[in-house]
This record gives C-alpha cells, structure tokens and sequence, in this order.
C-alpha cells in the first residue's frame, strides 16, 4: 500500500467520524424540551395610517395590537370605540399609540376648534404668495405680523412695525370646511390662520384694515421678543442715526449759501482831529507818534 492510498483512507475515516458526530448532536439538540416563557401582555390601539391634525378617527383609522405589560402607554386606550369619533389635535404617525393629550374630547368633534388651547383665538388672514413669505408658512410654524401705515397727504408719517410677534401657524393654505365637510376636510384657499390671544388679534384685525400687513418666519428656538421701534420713511436712508446716500456712503449735511450771514466789515482805524488855523482833518493815529505824545 503506498502513500497516497493511505492518505485516501485516513481522510475518509474523519470525514466519516466527523459526519456521525455531528449528527449525533443534532438529534441530542432536537430532543431539548422547548421552554416557553410567557410574557405579561396587555392591548392598546395605534394609529394604521398617519393622521393628521384635524382629522376625525374612524374604525379603518386604527388598530388593536399587543403591548408589553411593564411599559404601559400613559393615557392610551385598550379598545378602539374609545377613540372612534374623536378629532385628531396633534399629528399621529403610523403604529403611534393613541393617547389622551392627541385626542379631543368625544364631544368636541373634528376640525379645527379643538386644536384651540382655552383662552387662545383662532384668526385667519387672506395672503398671497409675498405676504406668505413664499409658501414656507407651514402649520406649526412661528411668525412675526407687520403692518404698513399709509397716512396722506403727509407721507413722512408712513411706518412699519410689528404688531404682533411670536404666533403660531394654525393652518397655511387650506381652511377647514365646517359646514360642508364635517369630517375635517380641507378646501384649498390662500389664507393663514394664527393662534392668537384676543388682544392680539383686535391688533392684528385693525391692521388689516388700516394698512397692509406682512408675515416674517421666525426661528422656531427664537422666543425673544420684538423689540424694534419701527420704520419710517425719513429714516430709511439712515445709518446708525447719520444719513447716507443711496449707494450707502455717509452724505454731508447740504448749507444753504443764502442763508449765510455776510462776512462783518473791518473796523475803522484810529484817528485823531487835527486843527490848522481854520482846517479841521482827520489824520490816522501812527504808532510812533502814538507813543511820542503820550
């Protein structure tokens, strides 16, 4: 028998050997017992499909599934005629738990009143594209009102100020049809309805009607107020209190040359009268003979 026979043989052996022994622990690990653990469950019902701000809750709106009994949702709900009906105050993604805070209350109903906080207004303001500050006024967002004061016949009394500052965007675009379509549908429309305070949106009305108003964006982190004194239109071209020119260089101030004061005329020189029998003149007082007659 040679070498390599030998080596033939002694690989098939292993190969062999290897195969029975790992047969033998698959059927050792086969025969292990299953343990199941059984884990505390409860029910809650999440959102099937995003719902929006507004929106009234149906049965197809969402679902029943299993919830672990050690981390309960606060304020959830365990079936879902708890939630059918009610209007949606917050955005709710897909498989979010539905919870109280999110909800309105069943008696509410859907659309756009029961997203208003107690002790807050509702208004809505017909803009265009500018005034919307381009379309990226979106619902959830914070602005700044201005208003544009036009006083004739005396234009230097035209202003812009902030009448109101730091609102939040209710709506932008749509408004909700109340009378029509209960279900909280909307109908496209260019408005912006803000969240206000009933003063503010006396301020906010009475600009409307008095001027044109505008819509600043505001950055969502920003709850500094408005501090700013307005602009009028003699300021405009002004610098740090000093007026400049169009180009933006600092202009000197204009002197009328009429209404400066002519230059005084010199003073007379000095004189004395000089008598010569019948003559009288005046004669210039010289230094030197100043000093020789004193």
């Amino acid at each position: 028998m040679n070498r390599q026979t030998r080596t033939l043989i002694v690989l098939a052996v292993a190969v062999a050997m290897a195969g029975v022994a790992a047969y033998l622990v698959y059927r050792v690990v086969t025969n292990i017992p299953v343990r199941e653990v059984e884990v505390a469950r409860r029910f809650t019902v999440v959102a099937a499909k995003t719902l929006t701000m507004g929106a009234r809750v149906t049965e197809a709106d969402v679902k029943v599934v299993a919830w672990p009994e050690d981390a309960p949702v606060e304020g959830g709900f365990s079936e879902i005629n708890q939630v059918v009906g009610r209007g949606v105050l917050e955005g709710i993604a897909i498989n979010e738990p539905m919870t109280e805070r999110k909800l309105a209350a069943p008696e509410a109903g859907a659309g756009l009143a029961p997203t208003i906080p107690e002790g807050m207004r509702a208004l809505s303001l017909r803009v265009n594209d500018v005034v919307g500050v381009a379309g990226f006024v979106v619902p959830g967002s914070k602005v700044d009102v201005l208003v544009t004061l036009r006083e004739a016949p005396n234009a230097e009394s035209n202003m812009t100020r902030v009448v109101v500052d730091n609102v939040r965007v209710l709506t932008a675009g749509p408004v909700y049809d109340t009378e029509q379509g209960r279900q909280g549908q909307a109908m496209p429309a260019s408005v912006v309805t803000l969240m206000l305070e009933p003063e503010q949106a006396e301020k906010v009305v009475l600009a409307a009607s008095e001027g044109q108003i505008m819509l600043t964006l505001r950055n969502p982190l920003d709850a500094e107020p408005t501090t700013s004194q307005g602009a009028r239109r003699a300021t405009l071209f002004q610098r740090g209190g000093v007026p400049v020119t169009i180009d933006g260089t600092a202009s000197r101030p204009r002197v009328s040359r009429a209404a400066a004061p002519p230059p005084a005329p010199p003073p007379p020189p000095p004189s004395i009268e000089a008598i010569r029998g019948q003559r009288r003149t005046n004669e210039p007082v010289r230094g030197g003979a100043a000093g020789g007659g004193s």
